[in-house]
């Protein structure tokens, strides 16, 4: 039974900074229970707002029992206002119940004390959990940079101009937002364009690491402005021509994506990827291996629906003469034995084999087998799926998608972000099992 006469104290203390919640304390010669009042949380960002995320003294709310006081109160309350009866004790005044309901009060008012005090703090808690990187199913950006990169601190990237037969050296984000302008159409989804500029930045980071200078026709470049690497238009052209022509907001448009994805790249098991992309889709992307004969495990084949419906150049008509057909393919066969019927052309072209994208993989040409990219390649066809029927003299061939299919479908992108996909979202769809790293920590890995 404890004294009703107990003492209350009440004392400010500075806290912790890294006591976040209740705090309960207890000694053998004082039992005491302790609240903490926390700090209002922070709405603003602290790294913006320094100044408001100093610590905050906090009021902590002592309710104690001295134990020596205590026992000497409880004896003369005792000689003084009990008797003994029927073998207990019966208190002449209601004193007794408070004694019993004080104890019970305080704790009741401590835990409705710590109910309220708690909640801000989980708030604040869940509220700081770190954001964790985007898979297909969020939708959520891929996430920039914390801090904006300085240009000092920029890989420089030496641009061979093919018809100038210059170099051009410019920061990273500076050639990324020209391979964009020239890589793909300003009108596109921000999505996409922001998609695109981490797959260009991604090509040249790794060429950049793996000092590789394939392709390169002059001593002191990187890379070239074609698409023998990546297509790229010169900053002193987007800044003249592409300002002078009213092209000023496609531009802004275009700074804005590669702004968003500043200093990210694709990697995989912590290194940068092959990042291959092309333009249009059958339907379909390819495995690497039936393009290039080597199997990569990010690069494999996947659906690709939205080209068909949106873009342009999805499907192609080709009208080629039998002789120019024939000559182009290296082969000798007599024209005569190709009458003007589609029955005839069949007997003489027989496909062998199709990849996982639906693309001809094998076929043979009066005897000779070729491979679809051959194939592609000696007629000039944009695509290695293609179907053919004679007309008099001529082949007529049609070709679905455009590019050889390999990596992420630039108007496949497109139509996703149409769709509402981010960036992260078709990156991750077109690339399989890839992550994102800061390009200056695996600069800082080098």
């Amino acid at each position: 039974m404890k004294d009703p006469r107990q003492q209350i104290k009440i004392s400010i203390e500075p806290l912790r900074k890294e006591l976040l919640s209740e705090e309960v304390t207890q000694s053998v010669a004082q039992e005491q229970l302790t609240f903490v009042l926390p700090p209002q949380p922070a709405i603003r960002n602290v790294e913006e707002h320094p100044e408001e995320h100093k610590q905050l003294p906090e009021e902590r709310v002592t309710f104690g029992l001295e134990a020596d006081k205590v026992a000497s109160n409880t004896a003369r309350f005792n000689v003084r206002h009990t008797r003994r009866g029927f073998g207990r004790y019966f208190h002449r005044r209601n004193n007794h119940s408070v004694n019993r309901r004080v104890p019970s009060v305080i704790w009741a008012t401590a835990g409705m004390l710590t109910l309220a005090l708690l909640l801000p703090v989980v708030v604040v808690l869940f509220r700081h959990q770190p954001v964790p990187l985007p898979i297909p199913e969020q939708s959520i950006e891929v996430p920039a940079s914390s801090t904006p990169l300085v240009v000092e601190e920029q890989p420089q990237v030496a641009v061979y101009l093919s018809k100038l037969g210059q170099i051009e050296t410019l920061p990273l984000e500076d050639y990324v937002v020209g391979v964009v302008a020239a890589e793909m159409p300003a009108d596109f989804e921000v999505s996409a364009l922001t998609a695109q500029a981490i797959a260009a930045r991604t090509y040249i980071v790794q060429r950049l690491l793996d000092n590789d200078k394939s392709g390169v026709p002059v001593e002191g470049a990187d890379v070239t402005d074609t698409i023998a690497h990546q297509a790229y238009i010169s900053t002193e052209t987007l800044e003249k021509e592409w300002k002078s022509s009213g092209k000023s907001t496609q531009l802004a448009k275009l700074q804005i994506a590669v702004k968003n994805s500043r200093n990210i790249v694709m990697t995989y098991k912590g290194k940068p990827i092959t990042a291959s992309f092309f333009s249009t889709s059958n339907g379909y992307t390819e495995n690497s291996e039936d393009y290039w004969k080597t199997s990569i495990p990010y690069l494999r084949s996947v659906p690709s629906p939205w080209d068909k419906e949106i873009s342009p150049r999805y499907k192609e008509t080709l009208t080629i003469s039998k002789k120019q057909f024939l000559s182009d393919l290296g082969l000798s066969i007599a024209i005569p034995t190709l009458k003007n019927d589609s029955s005839s052309l069949n007997s003489l072209i027989h496909i062998l084999s199709t990849t996982e994208g639906h693309r001809i993989k094998e076929l043979n040409i009066g005897g000779v087998t070729f491979s679809g990219r051959e194939v592609r390649e000696k007629l000039g066809l944009r695509s290695s799926q293609f179907s053919w029927v004679a007309s008099g003299n001529d082949i007529v061939i049609t070709t679905y998608g455009y590019g050889h299919g390999v990596g992420m479908s630039q108007w496949g992108a497109n139509g996703m972000a149409k769709e509402g996909y981010t960036a992260s979202q078709i990156l991750k769809h077109y690339y399989t099992g890839i992550d994102f790293q800061q390009v200056t920590k695996l600069l800082a890995k080098k």
